[in-house]
């Protein structure tokens, strides 16, 4: 079984907005829609988990699932304070075999083809496509790890004190996007090591894995047009690719 958690639970402050970013309207449809509509359209995805906060599960359920018709969205839940709460609950509501699941294959060499995979996914990122999709899980199948990703374009400074103090080599550096893809057990396992001794500077649920099974992630190509809706800039930017590609109003 193939999973996608899509976490809608953020705020987005940053958009001057008193509607929560994934939620504000782009080419007629919510933010979250687009992505939620593209986990639907895949073939490979049997099953999407909408994480979101309390007060938006009533609106998730009549502006989102039947108002696009997301047969896929089995599961809406409640998310936790931080990022890796709200994950954590998508787990252990995808599929009934993650729940309460004790991990063996921690290297993801077992059994590779036949293991469930979850992607987690940013609800704010609504340009995701079924390429993306499709071969991030192929790629979890094979790694057991994966993110999608681009290569950064722009001269990187490391900045202390307000002045650039090193200028790293971009030509190896990459610009993390989603969806992250893993084998059941591997992001489980990670995600129980976490819970049991919290690090500071983790992100990402890539770091998780990195940090604590000490598990390399496989990068699967991403497209700079994946973007993160975080500023009013972005919305501008989404709605002129989403015209360029020829995507309908929503309905």
């Amino acid at each position: 079984m193939v999973s996608a958690i899509v976490l809608a639970g953020g705020s987005g402050s940053r958009m001057n907005s008193s509607t929560a970013k994934q939620y504000i309207e782009l080419c007629g449809m919510p933010v979250v829609a687009h992505a939620l509509k593209a986990f639907q359209q895949s073939e490979v995805v049997d099953e999407i988990v909408l994480v979101t906060r309390l007060q938006d599960v009533e609106y998730a359920k009549k502006e989102l699932v039947q108002r696009f018709g997301l047969t896929k969205v089995e599961t809406i839940v409640v998310g936790g304070k931080e990022r890796f709460d709200s994950v954590w609950q998508g787990i252990l509501a995808a599929g009934a075999e993650c729940r309460d699941v004790v991990p063996s294959d921690l290297d993801g060499s077992e059994d590779g083809a036949t293991q469930d995979i979850i992607m987690i996914h940013d609800g704010a990122r609504p340009l995701v496509t079924p390429e993306m999709i499709r071969a991030s899980v192929e790629a979890a199948q094979v790694h057991g790890a994966c993110t999608v990703a681009v290569p950064v374009k722009d001269t990187i400074k490391v900045v202390k004190d307000g002045f650039g103090i090193d200028t790293p080599d971009r030509s190896g550096m990459y610009q993390v996007q989603t969806p992250q893809t893993f084998k059941r057990d591997v992001i489980m396992s990670a995600h129980q090591a976490f819970r049991k001794d919290p690090r500071p500077g983790i992100t990402d649920d890539t770091m998780l894995v990195e940090e604590y099974l000490k598990k390399q992630v496989y990068i699967v190509p991403g497209a700079y047009s994946n973007l993160k809706i975080t500023t009013p800039e972005d919305l501008v930017i989404a709605e002129a690719l989403l015209s360029k590609k020829g995507v309908p109003e929503g309905k």
